[in-house]
């Protein structure tokens, strides 16, 4: 049995704002309309930005949503606006729907919409940050860093526009990676100093054997890991900000006290019942039941 971590070292945030979670019910179906796809593993067909899926209904509603991995529309499965939908379609354009009015309006919110969704996305590791007790030490800048975000996301659409989004998003990240390192020196490892140092920042690991791997307060920020075996692997207090999981095998991974996890990177993986997750995400529905 592996050693146990402190939970209030790592410990994620289990309230996230529900305003940082997609509400379909109070969206225009802007992901479905805005963004471009290719005809791909992840989509079974073509579609340009600004041009509805052929999928979506006069309600703004996905016509094949109970079907959309049998369909060939998986990436629809993985993808998560953060809430920046609801927000920008009641918020920034006070409820006004993009379809019957002209042509100039529905540009702006289609253009809109992906700005806030980064501005949003932001705003999920910022608020799990504040919850970790062992980054206590740069929670003011953190607390600082998401009340001036959460600005930046009601600004009138013109002002989003002219947004430097990668320049706000670079000086949040100092902040995020400081927040991991004191993190992760909290969650040790085999042996204290090798927990802490660990990092496997942007590390090719396609495809690689880590079953069973005591991955503990390491930091997989940017890593590729597509297809990986993390079987019973043990990634407490493990880093995965930007780790792409698409179709690693997570089944029995232990996961608790993993931090900036969002929903999207553990939709695109593979688990089991009996993998365990932290509070801030869900268990996909696609899982398998077995252990």
């Amino acid at each position: 049995m592996p050693d146990q971590i402190a939970d209030p070292s790592v410990a994620p945030s289990a309230d996230l704002s529900a305003d940082l979670r997609g509400d379909c019910a109070r969206c225009f179906g802007l992901c479905c309309v805005a963004l471009p796809f290719a005809r791909s593993a992840d989509f079974a067909t073509d579609k340009p930005a600004g041009k509805p899926c052929a999928n979506l209904r006069p309600d703004h509603r996905c016509g094949i949503h109970a079907d959309l991995r049998q369909k060939g529309f998986t990436g629809c499965t993985v993808y998560d606006c953060f809430g920046a939908g609801q927000k920008v379609s009641q918020v920034t354009f006070g409820g006004q729907d993009w379809r019957g009015g002209p042509r100039e309006h529905a540009r702006r919110m289609f253009d809109a919409f992906p700005v806030v969704r980064q501005l949003h996305e932001m705003l999920w590791y910022l608020t799990e940050a504040l919850g970790l007790p062992a980054a206590r030490p740069v929670h003011p800048e953190l607390r600082e860093a998401l009340e001036r975000t959460e600005r930046l996301t009601r600004q009138t659409p013109e002002e989003l526009a002219a947004l430097d989004v990668a320049a706000h998003r670079q000086e949040i990240g100092v902040l995020l990676r400081r927040t991991s390192e004191l993190v992760r020196a909290a969650a040790g490892g085999k042996g204290k100093g090798k927990g802490r140092s660990r990092d496997r920042r942007g590390a090719d690991l396609i495809g690689a054997r880590l079953r069973g791997s005591d991955l503990r307060g390491t930091s997989l920020r940017g890593a590729c890991l597509i297809a990986a075996d993390l079987t019973g692997a043990d990634l407490r207090g493990a880093d995965l900000i930007g780790a792409d999981l698409r179709d690693a095998d997570l089944t029995d991974a232990d996961l608790t006290g993993a931090f900036f996890l969002t929903q999207p990177q553990l939709n695109a993986a593979r688990g089991s019942a009996g993998t365990r997750l932290p509070a801030s995400v869900t268990r996909p529905v696609h899982w398998t039941a077995g252990g």
